[in-house]
């Protein structure tokens, strides 16, 4: 059934009046284009935090916003919209991502299930984590966003059956060809005068090895020229790269996914962090990086002794992607390093 504004109002009525939970929750501002939708951000200059924006297009589909440039989801799909609004009303309410949930499951079972799934379908029983959070790729977040150890945490992934040869990456991006036969490690570098020699120069270092099924090199500034092109992508057979960049002066923290040469993110350009807020799925709902959003729920879920929320979004990324370092090596200095080529 196409939706219409007339089919919405009365299904949210016969909603709301269904569950007292949502009494006295109305239907969103309803836009008839993105324009309007504009103008009504505009006028109401601070939108309380969770407020819900819908456009209605013509074809039935509707868009949910918050703000002027956050879309939150697109469907054509009345039971989904009419669950995307009581979710939205519910964790205006505040609470926990559980509370959040244990409200939804009083309301509809099926939608206390689908919070906890982080998607937009009913998910059924999820298995849950079972693991300390902060070994596989979490223990770096809280650093991290002071640049240390590394600015740039990037991780190569090559198709089934084959890995990403960390040195052969290192040497692309312009690692010192001795120091990579050398087989330096990062005690070796910090061995240097004490470390002091270290200090000087950490800025002009990498280190790189692999984990999880990925090759990953972190490093801070690149020498100009230095990064690998298109051809030599090719000849490591890298088909997927996470990156991770900081720049904590700016608070700019982002996350770049790339596979088979196309960047995953919903045309939505560059993807900071800072979007995510615990209990909000940080990106498009049902889009292509919905996978992370139903790995940063059940983090919320399974961890709530996490304060951080840097902290499990990267825990999601290990869950999800598999993405890892080896923290006993950086802890060491066992962990492979070069400083870039002269």
């Amino acid at each position: 059934m196409k939706i219409t504004e007339r089919t919405l109002t009365e299904a949210w009525q016969r909603t709301a009046a269904r569950h007292p939970l949502l009494h006295g929750v109305g239907l969103p501002y309803l836009a008839a284009s993105e324009e309007a939708s504009d103008e009504w951000t505009d006028r109401t200059e601070e939108t309380e935090e969770g407020g819900l924006c819908l456009v209605l297009d013509e074809d039935g589909t509707v868009r949910g916003r918050h703000g002027p440039y956050r879309e939150l989801f697109v469907t054509r799909d009345l039971e989904q919209v009419l669950y995307l609004i009581a979710e939205a009303a519910v964790r205006r309410r505040g609470g926990t991502p559980e509370e959040v949930a244990g409200t939804l499951d009083r309301i509809d079972p099926a939608w206390g299930r689908r919070f906890r799934g982080g998607g937009l379908d009913d998910p059924g029983s999820i298995e849950r984590c079972g693991r300390d959070p902060l070994e596989g790729l979490a223990w770096i977040a809280g650093t991290w966003r002071e640049q240390s150890p590394y600015t740039h945490l990037a991780f190569f992934r090559a198709g089934p059956g084959r890995t990403v040869d960390p040195e052969r990456l290192a040497l692309s991006y312009g690692a010192d060809p001795a120091q990579v036969a050398a087989g330096t490690r990062l005690k070796d570098l910090l061995a240097e005068d004490d470390g002091r020699a270290h200090w000087d120069r950490q800025w002009q270092s990498c280190c790189f090895g692999q984990a999880g099924g990925w090759t990953y090199l972190l490093h801070h500034d690149s020498p100009p020229g230095s990064f690998a092109d298109k051809e030599a992508y090719a000849a490591l057979g890298i088909e997927e790269s996470v990156w991770l960049s900081a720049t904590s002066a700016k608070a700019i923290y982002t996350f770049d996914y790339v596979r088979d040469g196309r960047r995953v993110d919903d045309d939505w350009g560059i993807l900071e962090l800072i979007w995510y807020d615990r209990g909000r799925a940080p990106y498009l709902r049902g889009g292509e990086l919905d996978f992370l959003n139903r790995a940063v729920r059940r983090a919320e879920l399974d961890h709530p002794e996490l304060t951080g929320e840097f902290q499990l979004y990267f825990h999601a990324l290990e869950m999800s992607l598999g993405l890892r370092l080896p923290r006993g090596e950086f802890a060491e200095g066992e962990v492979r390093a070069a400083y870039w080529a002269e």
